[in-house]
């Protein structure tokens, strides 16, 4: 009997298998840098956690806005995730979780160099000795078969499901305490991990709302939830500040006892026990405020914090996070802290759900945490990347995973473009050096690491202002950095580079105000980069939860970010307008520019910002 499935031969360069938040933004990393890419989800939405299947928000090294100062500490993460979370704030005012589905399809279809697959799972691959030459696909709505081949292939699955087809090393629980010298781990290795969690959705009404529990319900008491707070109004968890009947509770927890991929059905059905339990503990066993709420949604697919950490060419470590260490081949940074569950998730009940170990500044993540050690053409992004126990606790979160994708997405792209294997470029301290110049140009910031692009000409160029604050100078957009990390909490001293690193015309100026770049013999601009600022120490991520709500600026632009502006250029003292823009929310804006004129000066005139009361350029680059 012959079989439905067609099967299919596909080819690229790059492939990425996972589309949460780590796979589209490495993905998009890639393929933005010129190389053919093909990106396989298992899921019919992009987003992983951050999808409207799980709801979960996407936090990082803001640490939920106790890690942000104005104009000292400016942590929200950048590049990619910044300008999704930028479209997600302005085309989301009424938070509808399908929204960020929709923004992270959209800027997968329309890069040209990308080929989305959705609910194309990889079940296999083909490898020599030390390289995978073909992974293999199946995608069951449409009863497809694929074999594709690529130079390079990223994980960013979570579960590790492409590395482990491919026999590469992994971790799974903790490490022994003196493995690494780390104070946080147990005495004794286990193989013991967080768990998962279904989240819920509930609304308030102008009347009693019953609700009768399925039988199969767990059974809970005040004694079980003692250390969970759980009734209408208390929304603050210590340090985690997050939970609230609109927004679920993340230490409905559980499944880390057991393998949270083999047994992850079983877990789902626990937890939907749990879940329900917990609600009609709240609703119906006591007064917890809860009369007039009702549930609105609840998952089905477990939110998963744990599972395989693949072993890379290093292996990040506690120390290293909470000392910031220095990396040559940093390629993205944290800020979260180490962030540990009990195994035992809710049936801890002795236990805090949670325990926060600050970190005392921003941390790097190193690119040799991101290739395998022993598959030379394999590379991981996300929560599976090469880590301990303890040190994975700081970096899972999906804003951290996001700039961990953008950077490998980044360094792939580089290998196709130079013939090199990850292997290679890790012992390769030029290529390092090019990768994170290019993540810098597209907006990620590295520790310690500022624009030395040669191409760049807005460098040599003399730089003045229509007006400038004391400490916000014009020549400021060529300081190589482009945020402000000296504060407290902020990047290690040694690396914080002081400063307000933008140009800030005097406040209350009528606008337009402009800032000239001069350069002694003419140029000819074909990309123009603008650099806006953007309230980077802010929260800013779409969430369900109200208390974090309060905390951000959502529904409209950031009001430091310039709204309307054009681009004029000169020669022989005749201006000519050369780009021209209204109603700016992003923070990194290129402007190509097809048959460039020669210029001896460039100028950017702001008419007009999304709120505040003076113009503010962060960087500016040109290039021929």
């Amino acid at each position: 009997m012959s079989s439905v499935v067609t099967k299919h031969n596909l080819a690229c360069d790059v492939l990425v298998a996972g589309g949460g938040i780590a796979g589209v933004t490495s993905a998009l990393a890639a393929a933005r840098n010129g190389v053919k890419v093909i990106l396989c989800q298992n899921r019919p939405v992009l987003g992983g956690n951050a999808s409207s299947e799980i709801r979960m928000h996407i936090l990082g090294a803001e640490a939920h806005g106790s890690r942000g100062s104005a104009l000292e500490v400016e942590a929200r993460e950048g590049g990619i995730l910044e300008e999704i979370r930028l479209d997600t704030c302005v085309r989301d005012p009424q938070r509808c979780a399908s929204m960020l589905d929709l923004v992270l399809y959209e800027k997968c279809r329309a890069e040209t160099n990308l080929t989305l697959m959705l609910n194309t799972t990889v079940v296999g691959v083909e490898k020599t000795d030390r390289r995978i030459t073909k992974v293999l696909a199946q995608r069951e709505s449409t009863e497809d078969a694929f074999t594709i081949t690529a130079q390079i292939f990223i994980d960013c699955t979570g579960d590790g499901r492409l590395g482990v087809e491919a026999g590469a090393p992994f971790r799974r629980g903790s490490e022994a305490r003196e493995e690494y010298g780390e104070s946080l781990a147990p005495e004794k290795a286990d193989e013991y991990t967080q768990g998962s969690t279904l989240l819920f959705q509930a609304r308030k009404y102008d009347r009693p709302m019953p609700f009768i529990a399925p039988p199969w319900a767990r059974k809970f008491t005040e004694n079980d939830l003692k250390l969970r707070p759980h009734a209408t109004g208390s929304s603050d968890l210590g340090e985690y500040g997050f939970c609230g009947l609109e927004f679920g509770y993340w230490w409905v927890e559980w499944g880390g006892r057991i393998d949270t991929v083999k047994d992850n059905e079983d877990i789902r059905d626990e937890l939907l026990a749990i879940m329900l339990g917990v609600w009609n503990h709240i609703k119906n066993d006591g007064d917890h405020g809860a009369e007039n709420w009702a549930l609105e949604w609840f998952g089905f697919l477990p939110g998963k914090r744990e599972s395989r950490r693949f072993i890379g060419k290093h292996i990040l470590t506690q120390d290293e996070v909470m000392t910031s260490a220095y990396f040559t081949d940093a390629i993205a940074y944290g800020g979260w802290s180490i962030d540990r569950h009990p195994s035992g998730g809710i049936d801890a009940i002795d236990e805090e759900p949670g325990s926060l170990q600050p970190t005392p500044h921003l941390y790097s993540i190193p690119l040799r945490s991101c290739v395998s050690r022993d598959i030379e053409n394999l590379m991981f992004a996300g929560r599976n990347i090469s880590a301990s126990h303890v040190a994975f606790a700081a970096i899972r979160l999906m804003g951290t995973c996001s700039v961990v994708g953008q950077g490998a997405g980044a360094a792939a792209a580089y290998a196709v473009h130079h013939s090199l294997t990850p292997h290679q470029l890790v012992d390769d301290p030029g290529a390092i050096s090019e990768i994170q110049q290019q993540l810098l140009r597209d907006d990620a910031y590295i520790i310690g690491v500022k624009n030395k692009s040669e191409e760049d000409r807005a460098r040599c160029a003399t730089i003045i202002a229509s007006s400038e604050q004391a400490h916000g100078r014009a020549v400021n957009v060529i300081s190589g950095q482009t945020r402000s990390v000296h504060g407290h909490n902020g990047a290690p001293p040694d690396r914080a580079y002081p400063g307000y690193h933008r140009w800030m015309s005097e406040p209350n100026e009528n606008l337009p105000a402009w800032l000239e770049l001069r350069w002694d013999k003419p140029v000819r601009p074909a990309e123009i980069q603008l650099i806006f600022d953007t309230g980077l120490h802010r929260m800013l991520t779409l969430t369900h939860l109200d208390a974090f709500q309060k905390k951000m600026i959502w529904g409209r632009p950031q009001p430091e970010t310039v709204r309307d502006y054009h681009i004029e250029g000169q020669l022989n003292g005749i201006w000519t307008t050369l780009v021209e823009v209204k109603n700016n929310y992003q923070r990194r804006r290129v402007h190509g520019l097809v048959d460039p004129p020669r210029i001896n000066a460039l100028r950017v005139f702001v008419t007009a910002t999304n709120g505040i009361d003076h113009a503010r350029i962060c960087e500016v680059r040109v290039y021929e």
